[in-house]
């Protein structure tokens, strides 16, 4: 295990995109933190607004590509690699700390468990979040803390590699040590890696005391794209079915208590439209685990990650 001291440093990681809409926020609400990082780094996506302004006015540290050569996977490798920090916390543009000990909270595991290499803050919905954006978040990040090993998936499935990258933070060390996160990947970068963190013997934090506002209004079509790329993840992936368990488990259980939140608030208009939602993201999850059977021509219109078809096939 990797010792980790009390005076271990913090460097912040973000992959913008035409990020100037909530970066500001952002970048306020960090500045504000109880523990603040040595550094900021960003990987910039040829924004078209005022992302790099913003970032470069708050101290961060910037390099631009083309939207072609971003990466999931290998530009946040690339940003792992130019940090200076033992502790790297990642975030997503648009997500917001909610408290000034956000950030405190998330990398206090990392700093006194031997065993834990990674941990996750809980994301509460935006204010302007529809009722399907805001169970997801309740369903996915719940009020009480947890600790994930390896010997937690024959109990929980897919759910012990759960993590997300929009406020999670990894010891350098551990992370560099499984080979951080792969390239190529559709997306779910995050989630191979945490596999092979647990692999490897270390845990996995959920904190639900350190939050972010963070959340997305998803239309039917996006919803049924975003679900047939988790597809092509586990289909390109196997390794993750095979040693975690299947997914379609998790979606049950997330249909099953949202249907009875709903029903015991007479939502019964809702429930029509979340058994539709959750049709559909089945639906594309299933397309997607059997995509190499599908042609090449409509893949990226299936897809939420139409760029990723054009690099990789």
């Amino acid at each position: 295990m990797i010792p980790v001291r009390p005076q271990s440093t913090v460097s912040v990681i973000i992959p913008t995109c035409n990020g100037e809409e909530t970066l500001g926020e952002l970048f306020a609400t960090l500045h504000r933190q109880t523990l603040q990082p040595m550094e900021v780094l960003v990987a910039d996506s040829s924004s078209t607004d005022g992302t790099v302004d913003i970032c470069k006015k708050n101290g961060a540290k910037v390099w631009s590509l083309s939207k072609n050569d971003f990466d999931h996977g290998g530009t946040r490798s690339f940003l792992t690699e130019q940090a200076s920090g033992d502790i790297l916390v990642f975030f997503t543009q648009d997500a917001i700390l909610v408290t000034r000990d956000a950030l405190e909270l998330l990398v206090k595991p990392l700093l006194e468990k031997n065993s834990c290499a990674c941990s996750y803050g809980r994301q509460l919905p935006r204010t302007d979040a529809l009722w399907h954006a805001a169970f997801l978040r309740e369903f996915n990040y719940p009020a009480t803390s947890s600790v994930k090993t390896f010997s937690d998936r024959d109990r929980d499935g897919l759910r012990t590699i759960f993590i997300s990258n929009s406020f999670a933070a990894y010891l350098k060390v551990p992370l560099l040590e499984v080979g951080c996160f792969k390239n190529g990947l559709i997306f779910g970068e995050d989630t191979c890696t945490v596999g092979r963190i647990l692999q490897a013997g270390y845990t996995n934090t959920y904190v639900c005391e350190a939050a972010v506002y963070h959340s997305h209004n998803y239309s039917l079509a996006e919803e049924f794209r975003r679900s047939f790329d988790i597809g092509v993840l586990h289909s390109t992936e196997k390794w993750l079915l095979y040693t975690f368990g299947k997914a379609e488990g998790v979606g049950l259980k997330y249909f099953k208590s949202g249907a009875v939140q709903l029903a015991g608030k007479r939502q019964y208009l809702l429930i029509l439209s979340f058994t539709v939602r959750t049709g559909l993201k089945l639906l594309g999850y299933k397309l997607g685990r059997m995509y190499k059977k599908l042609p090449l021509s409509v893949l990226p219109t299936l897809s939420m990650h139409s760029t990723w078809w054009h690099k990789n096939n």
